[in-house]
């Protein structure tokens, strides 16, 4: 419960901060990774079930690698990205375009 209010809580923050700082020459946004494996998803992953769950859910069919992450970052940090403010970018595979 607590995890999936702190994401809430980053996606309405970066849409908050986005309108106060715009004035500033400031963007705001966020990126939103999918199953990546990391220590804090380790041992839900380390479950083979879970794991070939999301990966059968994920378009993609793989969980997400720290390099693909790159790409978005590189995106909101360069001079492309000017005119958005207040996004989030799903690095995620596909598999919010299944849930249902």
């Amino acid at each position: 419960m607590a995890y999936c209010a702190s994401k809430g809580a980053v996606l309405q923050l970066t849409k908050v901060l986005s309108a106060e700082w715009a004035a500033h020459g400031v963007n705001v946004n966020c990126i939103s990774p999918g199953y990546f494996k990391t220590p804090l998803t380790e041992k839900i992953l380390a479950v083979k079930e879970t794991h070939d769950k999301i990966v059968s859910r994920t378009p993609m069919q793989r969980l997400g690698l720290p390099e693909d992450l790159v790409g978005a970052a590189i995106f909101l940090s360069s001079d492309a990205s000017n005119f958005i403010t207040g996004s989030t970018i799903a690095v995620e595979g596909g598999f919010l375009s299944l849930a249902i």
